[in-house]
């Protein structure tokens, strides 16, 4: 009989092993997600991520300038029969430095015929959506940072555009 109660205990022996092991791995691992969400909280809402560098970037950041380029009007490019359209477009440079725009002003009439020319050429299913507008946008920025070289213009911004 002492043959057949030995083999009881080992097994009893052996099954309680792997569930001290199992209770184990569960205890170390409930232990390290409390402390990586512990640390998590404390970082998210206690370390305050910098905030006295974003208020020195925040001073020294300078609001942009805006040249306004005299209202443009000019007939779009048609089929012959067709029907004459307009386009009348008020446009704004956007720039970085006040001295840029002192050095825009007298530049001016090139900035305005280069932006006729390419206006001209424009049909009306050109500025069809907001791609449409975006190219022509992309197109006139091109063509002002030409003209100015080489200083550059930040974005070419519409105020209004008309197709008439």
């Amino acid at each position: 009989m002492a043959d057949a109660e030995t083999p009881e205990d080992g097994a009893a022996a052996d099954g309680a092993a792997p569930k001290s092991k199992k209770k184990l791995i569960i205890i170390i691992a409930a232990a390290v997600l409390l402390l990586g969400g512990g640390g998590g909280a404390y970082f998210f809402l206690f370390a305050g991520h910098g905030e006295g560098e974003h208020h020195e970037a925040a001073k020294e950041v300078k609001p942009p300038n805006f040249v306004e380029v005299p209202e443009i009007m000019v007939n779009l490019a048609g089929q012959p029969g067709e029907r004459v359209q307009y386009l009348k477009a008020k446009i704004v440079l956007e720039v970085k430095d006040e001295k840029l725009v002192e050095q825009i002003k007298p530049n001016m009439p090139r900035i305005t015929d280069l932006f006729q020319t390419y206006l001209r050429e424009l049909r009306s299913g050109d500025l069809n959506g907001s791609i449409g507008m975006f190219r022509m946008k992309e197109e006139l920025t091109r063509r002002v940072n030409v003209a100015i070289a080489p200083q550059s213009v930040d974005a070419v911004l519409f105020k209004e555009v008309l197709v008439q």
